[in-house]
């Protein structure tokens, strides 16, 4: 699972909204990545990065900024993912709720492609 979800460059084969993705070096803080999702050109750079169990990630685009958390736990033969995304800026100020379920919404769809390509690789 871990390997799946940290390899940037193929996001967007398992993942029908990411419609590309590149990392620029290794894989390690203070990295950058570009993506782009949504109509939206985003470069993230790797904060924190515990090999197999966490990875966090920053960004601005829009006038938000999001850092992104992803931990991965085994537990019981299996691999539990958790993320979390806070958003902050005016943009968010000004349509919280709407952007709140945007968030909501993109976040589980992510969780719900990286499980079903996890299957598929079973």
């Amino acid at each position: 699972m871990w390997e799946l979800h940290t390899d940037i460059a193929a996001w967007p084969t398992w993942n029908t909204d990411i419609e590309q993705a590149g990392l620029d070096g290794p894989l390690m803080p203070g990295t950058s990545f570009r993506w782009r999702t949504h109509g939206m050109d985003i470069t993230s750079t790797v904060l924190e990065l515990v090999p197999g169990e966490r990875i966090v990630w920053g960004g601005d685009v829009d006038g938000i900024t999001g850092i992104h958390v992803w931990t991965f736990e085994q537990s019981d033969g299996r691999v539990v993912v958790r993320t979390e995304e806070p958003w902050s800026g005016p943009p968010v100020e000004a349509a919280a709720d709407d952007l709140g379920k945007a968030l909501h919404d993109s976040l589980k769809n992510w969780l719900c492609h990286l499980k079903a390509r996890a299957e598929q690789l079973v």
